[in-house]
């Protein structure tokens, strides 16, 4: 699956480099959610992350070029991902200003069920803030967007095995985290 990854990317860059509108909106489709969750697991915000990947989106049509190996534009496209998000967190901390919390629209199901979520999408998103940025992003990655571990280590220029273990490690940290949340069994 990773090398007919591969292999399509490399066409559909090369389709691109050549004016196909519709190969980039391809590329754009396969790589908007990777790209997200690399974004989001640096910035911690979801609008903030939003606007990264647009805006890297667009820079990588304009610099398409710049891809020397079309094969690798996953990890080239989520390399200026990472940059682009690391600036913005340096810019964020010049200015030092707070930020303002993200407000959801309630649903129609439940109040309380609403604020039961926001609770712990803002638990799960300080967990892994708390996560080192590479073991964030290979979580994220695997268990959110379903990668495997060979278009992780692809797309973070990591092996595999270190993409395994980033994903065991976070996992981990996170399981001890949030241990408060899990089930419990009859034998408490």
């Amino acid at each position: 699956m990773a090398d007919d990854r591969v292999a399509s990317d490399a066409r559909l860059v090369n389709a691109a480099r050549l004016g196909d509108a519709a190969a980039f909106d391809a590329l754009v489709r396969r790589y908007v959610r990777p790209a997200y969750a690399v974004a989001f697991s640096i910035v911690h915000d979801h609008l903030e992350a939003e606007d990264i990947c647009q805006d890297v989106f667009v820079r990588a049509l304009e610099r398409l070029d710049d891809c020397r190996t079309a094969a690798r534009f996953g990890g080239w496209l989520l390399a200026i991902v990472r940059s682009t998000a690391l600036n913005a967190v340096r810019r964020e901390r010049l200015r030092q200003g707070e930020p303002l919390e993200r407000v959801d629209a309630p649903s129609e199901e439940s109040p309380a069920r609403d604020a039961e979520r926001r609770e712990l999408r803002a638990r799960l998103a300080a967990e892994l803030a708390r996560l080192s940025e590479r073991e964030s992003e290979v979580v994220l990655l695997h268990d959110l967007e379903g990668r495997s571990h060979a278009e992780i280590a692809s797309a973070l220029g990591i092996s595999e095995v270190s993409s395994r273990q980033y994903l065991f490690v976070a996992r981990q940290k996170l399981r001890v985290a949030l241990a408060d949340l899990q089930p419990r069994t009859g034998h408490d």
